[in-house]
């Protein structure tokens, strides 16, 4: 199951991955919430989306899209409380979690770190053989993020080891087996991130 985590819209999917990688759609969604309702219900509404397709759904692994500080404060702050409400809810369910960075699930998915959401979209239709993209973005990023974890398989937080794959402060990356080449571009894309800091670099100023 994977959640794009937004305070208008969280999108969440949830796709079943078999032993080839190959992946089909479960279920895709998006919980919407209106701007004149206060904060904390709109949480609460959110919230309930999520139990309620963990409920439904039995996924076995949660994974949710890391938030990163924008120009917008306000809106990375309303978009961290739902990831904060996100991962509540996985704990509540006694879930196994895992959370990746955009450029990680960009590269899982299109083999760019750098991919635009149009390249994703087209992607996500094509791995799942939809007939057209799911819509809004927000839907068809949920699944991303549920594929990508599907087929990379680490990054589990509160596990003993989180990867057989590792990538270092300063952007070193090392396994403790030989590496696919799609996962050789995940390991970049994540050490990519760590080397240009904290902030996505697509909102780094020139």
């Amino acid at each position: 199951m994977g959640i794009d985590p937004g305070i208008t819209r969280c999108g969440i999917g949830v796709v079943d991955v078999d032993a080839s990688r190959a992946a089909a759609l479960v279920h895709v969604g998006v919980a919407r919430t209106k701007t004149s309702l206060a904060t904390h219900f709109r949480l609460a509404s959110i919230a309930q989306e999520i139990r309620h397709t963990i409920e439904t759904f039995q996924p076995e692994v949660v994974a949710i899209e890391r938030v990163f500080a924008q120009d917008n404060l306000q809106s990375v702050t309303t978009t961290m409380q739902v990831m904060g409400v996100a991962m509540s809810c996985v704990g509540q369910a006694r879930l196994p979690m895992a959370v990746h960075t955009p450029s990680e699930v960009k590269a899982a998915i299109t083999g760019s770190g750098t991919a635009g959401k149009a390249q994703v979209q087209h992607m996500v239709a094509r791995i799942l053989r939809l007939d057209t993209p799911p819509k809004p973005a927000d839907a068809a990023d949920a699944l991303a993020i549920a594929i990508c974890h599907a087929w990379r398989g680490s990054g589990l937080l509160g596990a003993g080891d989180d990867s057989q794959i590792t990538v270092s402060l300063s952007g070193k990356v090392s396994s403790k087996g030989t590496m696919t080449r799609a996962q050789q571009i995940w390991a970049e894309a994540q050490a990519t991130q760590h080397r240009t800091g904290a902030v996505d670099p697509r909102w780094h100023r020139r």
